[in-house]
Order: C-alpha cells, then structure tokens, then sequence
C-alpha cells in the first residue's frame, strides 16, 4: 500500500470558491478510489487549498484491484446443448465468460435451468484507474461560474490549469487534463519564491516541501498563523498600553486566509488614520476598511473604534519594506474614508422625508414597478401585521412602524449607499437618527434587511421585525404572483433567503411575535393561488430552519411539521420536546405501535375496509382493546391539557405510559377481524388512538430500530 497524492495548480481561484471546491476535490478522489476497490475500511484523507491549488493525499491505496469472481447467468440448459451437444448458444456464452465450455455448469433458478459460468475480472493497477477515471472527477467539480482558456478545446474550469502531480506513493501517475500531464513537481509561493520548480518525493513530503517554498497547503494552519500575527502586531502596535486590541471578524479571517499562502508576523502591518475620522458612524469606517480593503478593523479596551488598522498581506517583507506598504494602504484608506465623509455631509442636505418622491424613479422589478409602489404596498401588509401582533397583546408602535416603512428604502437614493450598496437600511437608520426620528423608527429602518443568512441577528425590536417580515412577503408575494419561483438551484431574486429571513424572524425574536406563517401569507396578497403556493414555500423553509440552523433529526422534523406547520414557535418548541424524549424506551415503543397503526388505517383503504364513524363500547369484545380504549380516553384528556399549556415534554411523557396497552392490543388483538362489524370497530380505535395524540407530531414518521 502507498499513500496518494493528487495537485491541481491554477490561476488565483476566487477566495469565496475554494472551501467548497477543496472538500468537492476530496470527496470525489475517496470517493472514486472506494468505487474502485483500491481503498477498504475506514477511509484517511487530508485536503489542502491555497489560491493557487487544490489538493488532496489518500492513505492506503493498494497498488492493484483484487482479482473479482462474479457468476454469470447464460442460455438455459435446453437451448445450451442439444443431445450432449455445445450449441454456439453455449459457445457463445463461454467465450463471454472467458472459460471452455467444459466449466459450464448447470443451475436451478425460479424459471427453470440455465447454464452459469464464473467469469473472473482481473484487477487493474491502482495507476491505471486513476488516470483513466481521475479526469473525469476534476471536469465534475462544480463552479459557479469557469471558463475556457484553450480555442477549440473542451474542457472548463474555475480558473486556467497550469500543473498538475500525481503521485502514488513515489511513483508519478499520468493523470491528463487541460493539456497537462501529471508529474512530482509543484511551484511556491510566486513572488516570495519565483517560477523555480519545487519537486514533491512523496505524498509524506508535500506540506513540508511547500512551507520550504513559502507556502503554508493546511488552510487551518493558515488560518490560526493569520490570527497570532494578527494578536502580535496589535499588542506590539500598542505602545501606549490603551488596551488595543482587533475586532474579530470571522468572514474576514476566512477570505484572508483563502487569499494568501503564506502567514507570518511579517505578513500583518498595522497603520493608523486621523482620529478625525472617527466622526463618522463606526459602520461606515467599518465597511469601508472590511468590504473594500479588506482591513481589520481596531477597537480599545471598551470596545470603541480606535484609529488604525491591520491588513494582512500575502507575503513578508523587512521593517523598511513595511514601512512603505503602511504608508500606501493608510493613503488609500484615508481616501476612501475622505470619500465617505463627502457622502455623508452631501446627502444630509436632503431630508428622508424629501427622498420618499424620488423612490418613484428607482424601479424595483420591471413588472412590480418603482421603489415607491413597493412601499406602498409594504405599508399595507405592515399594518395588517401589525394590527394582529397588537391584538395579542404584544407592545408596538404603529405610527413609528408605519414611518419606517414610508422611509424604508429611501436611503437607495443617496450617495452613500450608491458607493457602499452594502450599508443600505444601515445607512437609512443612521440618517434618520441624525435627522431627529424617534429610535423606534430609525431601528427599524436600520435593521430592516435582517437577517440575511441563518447566522445573522434578527431585527432588536417588534417594530424592526414587523417591517423585515413585511417587506420579504411582499417580494414573495410579487416574485410567485409573476411566476418566478425558485425552481432546482436558480433562485435570483433571493426568494429562499427572504423566506429563511421571516421564519427565522417568527422563531428567535427576543419579544414574542404572535404571528403564523399562514397569516404572513395571506397578509402579502389577497390571491390564493399565490397564498397557498407562500404557505408551501414557508414549510419547506421552516424544515430547512429546523434541520439545518437547529441541527434537528430528519424524522423529527418530518413527524413534528405533518402535525402542523404554522407557528413557528409551537413547532419549535414541539420539536425540541420530541428530540429530549425520542431516546426513551416506551417512546421508540408507542412510535413503533402508531407507525403500525398507521401502516394497518391505510391498508384498510386500499382494500376498501371502512372504519366505523365512532367505537362501540358493545363491539370491544377483548380485554386487551378495552383496555386501550379506557386508558387512551383517559390520558386523552390530560394530554389535551397539557397540549393547550405547550408543555409538550410532559404531554410526550404521559403518552409513552400508553405502551402496557398498546403492546397487550397487538400481541392480543387481530384488527383485520372477519367479522365486518368488529373490524371496523377496532379501525375506528386505531384512528381515535391516532387522532388523540398525535397532535404533537405524527409518531409514526419517528423511525425506529428494527
């Protein structure tokens, strides 16, 4: 056995595309070495990316395919010989199976005789596979977007290729793509180390002959270097003991280190600006050093903005050398923060409330109109919500709600959010601070964009939340009401994300939002085809939400969302009862019970068997199903009870203590009765048994051992 080593060199690879590619890279080469029978048991690999590379080593793989035997069926016996005969059916049938017809043999199947031969397939070298089959992984990998770069030629990728190794042990491995062909050499880092070639003598020795050539391949090395350079640069920087210290800022960590190769003290400069500056709204200054030059920002031991910064570079250079490079990204900072401060100061010369005309001329979508037609009709859909939150107790301002609607999107229209389009909303709120709207008003309008990913805040106020939820039904509501829904992955309008946004809105607001996914729906548009085509997209989110942000078992899921899918909240909480009390023994057992009861209710249907309209107590004629019917009936009630009080954890407690009569019933009791008038008797007992408790989650969906 050997280990295996796999390259790929390209052109800089886009930051936000390598993660994805470097773990698709990984799993296609295990995946294609287990296919192929040069892999067994339990599986090591290590994956390494830089912008310049992707790679991966396997442990373990066999130099050869075993030998396999497979028996193959042919010709039946009848036909294979005639009075002792070989008929060219049997010769035939032999050479396909590589024997002499004299290993033929005879075997007995369900139709009858039929001639069977053991062909053995030889196994081919490790090598061979890999060179023949690897291609086809590397020209599967998928990409959000590539590109050709040879005329006339096939194949497509990220970025142009230009090296390739192999290596199976030491040994190189032909592997061909884009016109390379696989050898043992690999390059560095391109301006610490040149063109020169860096030779690879095995798979054992990669990540050691790349760091010799200023290249760091372990992404999470990477990362952790990047982050103590970062911790070291700011306490030497802080010569004044104020307690500096860097913001963490994981996206940023994260595009950094997939943007470099190498990491050391040397690779992080830390520069300063004009405190001046700091007159400006901290996310503006924040946005402008994050988002456009890529710049940590620095914040003092109470958790200010201080005036510098930390920019990590892709390579190293002396004091003198950093000296320079401190003095252009400060020039470069300093204009982009000049720029921001002119933005600021110009657009405070026109009032939001003078910029709510001027929506009219910034069209929203083609078919649903202006900015302006939007606000109106999230004006409407807000107070609908807001007139129902209200209802039920829960505190809102509706005249600062319904101004921050009026106001919502006006900051499109000002020069700051043209420049920065990543602070619009924030923008919005900032400004309506600064011109004197209450802080009801300006919240909501600062947080009317959240959340935009499932690990984002939701909105800090009743107000906030009301208008985010408004304003992505109503881009639901007007997208499905023209046709467009998300259909496979192509989802451009951001309709799964908008969606993603209200049910993680209705789950997680601090304050209590008394709203369903079904009045959300309706509230956005009195259509009902549209309506119904909402709620089943609201569903299919809120079962994303469940599984992927909560972590939340398949059959969990499934069985909580067929008991009802409105209330986020009451989902939620259902479900989390279920995941605490699943693991018990009379649970899994009464799940097991109703999963059977289910499986007999709809055979009944297949064949017809109607259940009665009600149980007849005269009709129970075993002990064992009075039993079931006094005890179900009896805990029923207190289920109820418990049900309406959401105290689900011990509603799902009382119904496992229904497992001594269920087991008794099935072990005792023939459902399907011959006699018409009993078995639908005990069909209705079933559905009763079923109806009662399975309001919490469908039981039957629990899967079970066994």
């Amino acid at each position: 056995m050997a280990d295996f080593l796999f390259e790929i060199g390209l052109e800089e690879i886009p930051a936000r595309m390598i993660a994805g590619a470097q773990a698709e890279l990984e799993k296609r080469v295990v995946g294609l070495l287990e296919r192929e029978r040069l892999v067994s048991g339990g599986v090591v690999s290590r994956s390494y990316s830089t912008p310049r590379r992707l790679a991966v080593v396997v442990e373990g793989v066999t130099a050869r395919q075993e030998d396999v035997a497979e028996e193959m069926l042919g010709p039946s016996a009848k036909i294979a010989f005639k009075d002792g005969v070989a008929t060219p059916a049997a010769v035939a049938f032999a050479k396909k199976a590589g024997v002499a017809v004299e290993e033929l043999k005879t075997v007995t199947t369900a139709k009858g005789e039929y001639l069977a031969a053991v062909a053995v397939k030889a196994g081919r070298s490790a090598a061979e596979v890999i060179a023949a089959e690897l291609p086809k992984e590397l020209a599967g990998i998928y990409w959000a977007k590539n590109m050709y770069w040879r005329a006339g030629r096939p194949e497509r990728f990220v970025r142009p290729v230009r090296w390739l190794v192999a290596l199976l042990g030491s040994e190189t491995v032909p592997v061909e793509f884009a016109g390379y062909v696989a050898g043992d050499v690999t390059y560095g880092h391109r301006v610490l180390f040149g063109e020169q070639p860096v030779v690879v003598e095995g798979p054992g020795a990669y990540v050691g002959a790349l760091e010799k050539a200023f290249v760091i391949a372990d992404v999470e090395v990477r990362r952790q270097k990047i982050r103590k350079a970062l911790d070291r640069v700011t306490r030497a920087g802080d010569a004044g003991g104020s307690g500096l210290r860097w913001r963490e800022d994981h996206g940023l960590v994260d595009k950094l280190t997939h943007l470099t190769e190498w990491a050391s003290d040397r690779s992080v400069v830390m520069g300063g600006f004009e405190a001046e500056y700091l007159e400006l709204p901290e996310e503006v200054l924040v946005t402008v050093m994050r988002d456009h030059q890529s710049y940590f920002a620095v914040e003092d031991k109470d958790g200010k903005l201080a005036p510098y910064f930390l920019a990590v570079l892709n390579m190293q250079a002396d004091e003198a050398g950093l000296a320079v490079i401190r003095h252009g990204n400060a020039r470069v900072l300093r204009a982009r923060f000049n720029d921001a401060r002119f933005f600021w100061e110009f657009d405070q010369r026109t009032p939001l409330k003078a910029r709510v005309e001027l929506l009219k001329n910034v069209t929203f979508q083609k078919d649903l109109g202006s900015y302006a037609a939007k606000a109106e009709r999230v004006r409407k859909v807000a107070a609908g919500l807001a007139g129902l939150v209200s209802s039920r107790g829960c505190g809102l301002d509706a005249a600062a709600l319904d101004e921050a609607v009026v106001l919502a999107k006006t900051d499109l229209t000002s020069e700051l959010v043209k420049e920065f389009t990543e602070l619009q909303g924030i923008v919005g709120g900032l400004y309506a601070r600064a011109q004197g709207f209450s802080a009801a008003t300006a919240d909501a309008i600062y947080d009317q964009y959240l959340p935009e990913s499932m690990e984002d805040a939701v909105p800090r106020t009743v107000e906030g939340a009301v208008l985010a939820i408004a304003d992505k039904a109503d881009t639901i509501a007007g997208m499905f009401g023209l046709g467009l829904e998300p259909t496979g992955s192509k989802d451009p309008f951001a309709l799964r994300r908008a969606a993603n946004g209200i049910v993680k809105i209705l789950a997680e607001t601090a304050v209590a939002l008394p709203l369903t996914l079904a009045e959300v729906a309706a509230a956005a548009t009195d259509d009902e085809a549209v309506v119904a085509k909402m709620r089943a997209f609201f569903a299919e989110r809120l079962e994303f939400y469940l599984r992927e942000a909560q972590g939340q078992a398949y059959d969990v899921v499934k069985a909580v969302l067929a008991a009802g899918a409105e209330d986020v909240r009451d989902v939620l909480a259902r479900t989390f009862a279920v995941t605490v009390v699943r693991g018990g023994g009379d649970f899994v057992a009464v799940s097991a019970a109703f999963k059977r009861m289910k499986n007999i209710l709809t055979q009944a249907k297949e064949k017809e068997f109607a259940a009665a309209e009600f149980v007849s107590a005269d009709l129970l004629t075993d002990d064992a199903e009075k039993a079931l019917w006094e005890r179900s009936a009896e805990l029923a009630s207190e289920v109820a009870v418990l049900r309406s009080e959401a105290n689900y954890h011990a509603a799902l407690e009382l119904i496992a203590t229904l497992r001594p009569q269920v087991d008794t019933f099935f072990d005792a009791v023939m459902v399907m009765a011959p006699e018409a008038e009993v078995r639908a008797n005990r069909l209705a007992l079933l559905r009763e048994v079923l109806g009662d408790f399975s309001g919490i989650a469908d039981f039957s969906e629990i899967v079970v051992a066994g």
